[in-house]
């Protein structure tokens, strides 16, 4: 990639993560940009390349949710701006984190690595997220606060048409979720110090992103994966060859909230969701107070602060100790935006059972079932698991 091409695309990546953080700290209690352009405004927009004025799609939805999670607003916003923030050595409003799947999403990081925000710019996939699943999510995540889904905190639209969106060159839908990778990058500045007087030091953070492996990936199944680059297969999910050591009890929650979720998604027709497991050296995990009682944040009116106000007892956002004291587990559920019935997916599978008349592979994890990748997706959680008393 030469000179000019590393310019556009960091020119690019500025001016769309000012956009966001621009809405995020502006926008209207009903999520409407906090100015309403004028006539002359309206139509020049049309031609924007990259700078896009967003709303917030159903910020009442996301409004009621945070509070849910007790995140202050104060302090949420204060997430997207680096004014707020002390001791920040990038002053980046968002860090861009590249492109991380074959959806074709960025990713940015906001500076002090409490939230991400992922474009999605399939429109088969942000339609039914907003239209079809967004409300059936809000309710499961208000009767569920120990649910393994992503906390995804806003929704943001393009309030108006652009040559970039109609290019395909600037994203029109973007989500915040919560990063459970949350305290990493803390921890690796502290590394950095250490290692210029002892050496290197193994990884204290590692994550994979995980899917059953046993579903027909193209990539990987098609002449043993001899047509694919090794950059494209790299985007497919990890593999986990160890076991997460866990005591009976914790097991036993673990799976009945991954079936709880489940079930829900596959309620909403989502498949090729993924578990997200992150594993911490124990001594060096992040700590957090724990969070009072809601009877007393009721008769106090006081809120932890966001992101990861610790639950009593732990949960998996925050991190569960294993079964030996050794290590520290995170993990969420990502990426249900992919429904079944949407005219898009119907087309990928009827493209698939032709392809299966020449080569019987089996259902690809964005053709199956939703019952049956749920099947499929709890199996695989399960065989993660090592009971250890």
């Amino acid at each position: 990639m030469n000179h000019e091409s590393i310019f556009n695309m960091t020119r690019r990546q500025t001016l769309i993560a000012r956009s966001i953080v621009y809405t995020i700290l502006t926008a209207r209690e009903d999520g409407k940009p906090a100015r309403k352009p004028t006539l002359l405004k309206r139509a020049l927009r049309l031609f924007y390349m990259y700078w896009l004025t967003f709303r917030l799609a159903r910020e009442d939805i996301f409004r009621t949710l945070r509070r849910v999670w007790m995140v202050d607003e104060d302090d949420y916003k204060a997430s997207f701006n680096v004014r707020k923030q002390s001791n920040t050595k990038n002053k980046e409003v968002l860090i861009p984190m590249g492109d991380k799947g074959y959806s074709g999403s960025t990713f940015f990081r906001t500076n002090d690595g409490a939230y991400l925000v992922k474009s999605i710019p399939r429109y088969f996939e942000h339609d039914f997220f907003k239209n079809d699943m967004l409300i059936p999510y809000a309710d499961h995540m208000r009767a569920n606060r120990s649910s393994l889904l992503v906390h995804i905190t806003n929704f943001l639209e393009s309030a108006h048409k652009s040559i970039g969106t109609l290019l395909g060159l600037a994203p029109s839908h973007h989500i915040v979720m919560e990063n459970i990778m949350y305290g990493q990058d803390q921890d690796q500045d502290q590394d950095q110090d250490q290692e210029s007087h002892n050496g290197p030091k193994p990884p204290k953070w590692e994550s994979w992103d995980l899917k059953p492996s046993s579903y027909f990936f193209p990539e990987r199944d098609i002449a043993g994966g001899a047509l694919t680059s090794q950059a494209t297969k790299s985007k497919l999910a990890d593999e986990f060859n160890e076991k997460i050591w866990l005591t009976e009890a914790q097991a036993t929650e673990f799976q009945r909230q991954l079936e709880n979720d489940t079930l829900f998604l596959a309620h909403c027709n989502a498949v090729d969701y993924s578990l997200f497991l992150v594993r911490i050296s124990a001594p060096d995990a992040p700590t957090t107070e724990p969070e009072p009682p809601l009877i007393q944040l009721e008769e106090t009116g006081t809120e932890p602060s966001p992101p990861f106000a610790l639950p009593s007892p732990p949960s998996w956002r925050t991190g569960i100790v294993s079964s030996d004291g050794k290590e520290v587990y995170r993990a969420a559920v990502l990426d249900f935006f992919w429904a079944t019935h949407t005219v898009h997916a119907k087309a990928m599978t009827t493209l698939v059972q032709g392809y299966n008349l020449i080569d019987n592979q089996g259902p690809m994890s964005i053709t199956t079932d939703s019952r049956e990748y749920r099947s499929r997706f709890l199996d695989m959680c399960r065989e993660l698991v090592e009971v250890q008393s």
